[in-house]
């Protein structure tokens, strides 16, 4: 190994300032006038205008007195982490090996608004099946990187930081650690990182699996003859993705178009920061009438939101995320690499499209449970299915 590929161990060592200043912002935090149609009095408010104002200021004063950054710290570092630099990038990344040392590799890739936060209560379950209700032989050792350009993997050095470079550097940090096969699994952002490094490295990867489907999504509008053929399920999937670019596409033509102007509040606004995240967190997790915190820990998701205040990647990852050279929609090559998705509730993948770039073995439809953030919902349904898959590919 050369100097250039060097792996260095790192722990999260946020310095006491850094909280304080925090918490005096979070004191003096100036808050918005609700606008008409807010329902005041109630926990819920009404989020057709986005995030009430009631229930954000309620879960920023639990995040100003309530919540224990030093013990999210102390889980994170409680996991072996890294950092290496790939194609001029610093990458950070989570590596914990299972005690089986004939266990699969899996590198497991977050998306947007995540981080490496979505996979903590995966990593036991994963690496240590025997001790999660699970089979010996079905251990992995495990990667998780943070997106470049996210968390302690930001800011990107350069432009042009798209799914297939991604990809490309996960290949290639996957070689720094010896692995010769292994497995890739993603939401989100993720869900098209995994397939490109199926195409990357169709040789080396063995399965690729994801949450949510891993595209193309059908044509919009949908031609009448086209939706003539599509099932009930199909068509309900199809209705909800038009109304989401109906109704919720703003944030992407915001990160995609001017991810920095829009950086220059979130960085210095923890208020902001974490209403922007928590949109999405109501808008995506099932049922979507539930608030975040009802559905997922709110401590786990304050962590999640620390991520991206402490290191001011609010840029970054926007840019990363949204602002990809390659166009939406643009067919890809399918890799002949074996792949599964696992569709919850909230998500809108449709298999028939989805074969028309993958090789689809293994397809799972979840109705009435799960949202878009899979790992954090419903972990240990994906655990299984992850196991399941990957069983006769190792």
């Amino acid at each position: 190994m050369t100097n250039d590929e060097a792996i260095t161990p790192f722990r999260i060592d946020v310095p006491q300032s850094e909280l304080d200043a925090l918490h005096a912002r979070l004191d003096t935090a100036r808050w918005a006038a609700p606008l008409p149609g807010e329902v005041t009095g109630e926990r819920a408010g009404s989020w057709g205008a986005g995030v009430p104002s009631g229930w954000l200021r309620e879960l920023a004063d639990y995040w100003r007195h309530g919540y224990d950054w030093r013990r999210a710290e102390r889980e994170l570092n409680g996991f072996p982490q890294f950092t290496t630099v790939i194609d001029g990038q610093r990458v950070h990344f989570l590596h914990v090996r299972s005690a089986r040392p004939d266990a699969t590799a899996l590198i497991l890739t977050h998306g947007w608004p995540g981080s490496v936060v979505e996979f903590l209560d995966l990593i036991g379950p994963l690496t240590d099946p025997v001790a999660h209700g699970g089979r010996a032989e079905d251990a992995f050792h495990v990667v998780i990187p943070s997106l470049p350009g996210f968390g302690f993997s930001g800011p990107v050095a350069d432009a042009g930081w798209d799914t297939a470079r991604i990809a490309r550097a996960w290949a290639e940090l996957m070689r720094r650690l010896g692995y010769e096969r292994y497995g890739a699994q993603g939401g989100d952002i993720g869900a098209a990182v995994a397939p490109e490094l199926g195409r990357a490295e169709p040789g080396r990867v063995v399965g690729v699996h994801v949450n949510g489907g891993p595209g193309p999504m059908p044509p919009m509008p949908l031609p009448e003859e086209e939706r003539a053929a599509l099932t009930p399920l199909e068509l309900d999937r199809a209705a909800r993705i038009e109304a989401f670019m109906a109704e919720e596409f703003g944030y992407i033509s915001i990160q995609s178009t001017r991810p920095q102007t829009l950086a220059h509040g979130l960085v210095d606004s923890p208020v902001g920061q974490l209403a922007w995240i928590m949109d999405k967190f109501r808008e995506w997790t099932h049922p979507r009438t539930a608030l975040p915190d009802e559905v997922i820990d709110r401590d786990r998701l304050l962590t999640n939101v620390m991520l991206y205040w402490l290191t001011g990647t609010a840029g970054s990852a926007a840019y990363v995320g949204y602002a990809q050279e390659s166009g939406w929609g643009e067919a890809a090559e399918n890799s002949g690499v074996p792949t599964a998705a696992i569709v919850f509730a909230h998500d809108v993948g449709i298999r028939r499209y989805a074969e028309t770039e993958h090789t689809i073995t293994r397809w799972t439809d979840v109705e009435g449970r799960g949202g878009h953030f899979a790992a954090l919902e419903e972990p240990a349904l994906l655990t299984s299915d992850i196991r399941e898959f990957f069983r006769p590919l190792r």
